[in-house]
């Protein structure tokens, strides 16, 4: 029989680290302090990359393992050079096309990047953030900031700057405050290892417009044991509610009579016997439903219930990327 258990989940709470002030943050990286950062993806937890033991103060605060690289962020792609070796054609296509934006290279690294950031790897994952507040920023440092998502390791991505303070509450310094991520999810990050580029995690660029760019690519998106990126482990932003899967959640809805459930919905709105449903877009849009998948997500967790079911998405554009997120929350 299939135990459930309630989760027990704080109230929302206003923190004074929630903040406008990149100044402020600026004087806090340079200091070698952790910030939470705003990304047209999910909110970051930056640190300087040339401090370990600012890189060591994330892995501790996430309860990440060192097995899982960090994401190194800049603002220009003439930085690449201080970061890697050698850059691809294909990843100066790429970069061109697609930064400031969703997508992360995984490229060949120089030896003073630390392997920490790394995970021991001879490469690193580099991209620009398309959010104004972060990229002023880093304009105003002179060094990148890895950055991974601002959330204990295996939860609900963030997209708020409270996401991250209901998480951390002030064992962060400063939480940079740059509203609501636009795109919703996890950069698309791309590896070089011959003449086909490689998929290492589905994200905010889809397969489709990636393909249209450079022609085919390898999928490689899963990985326990040494991930050569993040987003590879197979139990991933999930909520402390239990998740299901499934093409129709209204049939699934009878193998949970008797409990509290709720319904995260791609375009129907009721669904009687559930007592919480999220609709992330009325219209059929798949930009909108990624833009408000881990909002609709928190918004659940947060409602007390017993599971939580979840409609799989048609498998194109960002409903491949949507899906990869709900079943890594299934498992």
């Amino acid at each position: 029989m299939l135990k459930l258990q309630k989760p027990v989940l704080p109230l929302p709470t206003m923190y004074a680290n929630i903040t406008k002030d990149i100044t402020l943050c600026q004087r806090l990286l340079q200091k070698g302090e952790l910030v939470s950062v705003p990304t047209e993806t999910v909110y970051g937890l930056g640190a300087n990359i040339y401090d370990d033991i600012a890189i060591r103060k994330i892995f501790a605060l996430k309860g990440r393992p060192f097995f899982n690289p960090l994401i190194v962020h800049i603002h220009h792609l003439d930085q690449l050079s201080t970061l890697t070796k050698t850059i691809p054609e294909t990843a100066r296509r790429l970069a061109g096309e697609f930064w400031p934006g969703p997508l992360t290279l995984i490229l060949p690294k120089r030896p003073e990047i630390s392997d920490l950031i790394t995970a021991g790897k001879p490469t690193v994952a580099v991209r620009i953030p398309a959010h104004p507040m972060t990229l002023e920023l880093l304009q105003k440092l002179d060094f990148p900031i890895a950055a991974p998502s601002a959330n204990p390791f295996t939860c609900i991505s963030p997209t708020t700057a409270q996401h991250v303070a209901d998480y951390f509450g002030d064992r962060i310094p400063a939480i940079l405050d740059g509203g609501a991520c636009t795109v919703g999810l996890e950069s698309t990050i791309i590896g070089f290892e011959g003449p086909t580029p490689i998929v290492y995690r589905k994200g905010g660029i889809s397969i489709e417009a990636i393909e249209a760019l450079v022609g085919g690519v390898r999928l490689v998106t899963e990985n326990e044991e040494a991930p050569q990126a993040p987003g590879m482990l197979l139990k991933h932003y999930a909520p402390r509610t239990k998740v299901v899967l499934n093409d129709t959640p209204q049939n699934a809805l009878q193998a949970f009579e008797g409990h509290k459930v709720g319904i995260l919905s791609f375009t129907k709105k009721h669904f009687p016997g559930a007592i919480h449903v999220e609709t992330l877009s009325q219209t059929g849009n798949l930009e909108e439903a990624a833009q408000k998948l881990f909002a609709a997500l928190h918004r659940l967790d947060e409602a007390r219930l017993d599971v939580i079911i979840a409609e799989r998405f048609p498998e194109k554009g960002l409903g491949i990327s949507i899906n990869d997120r709900l079943e890594r929350a299934e498992n």
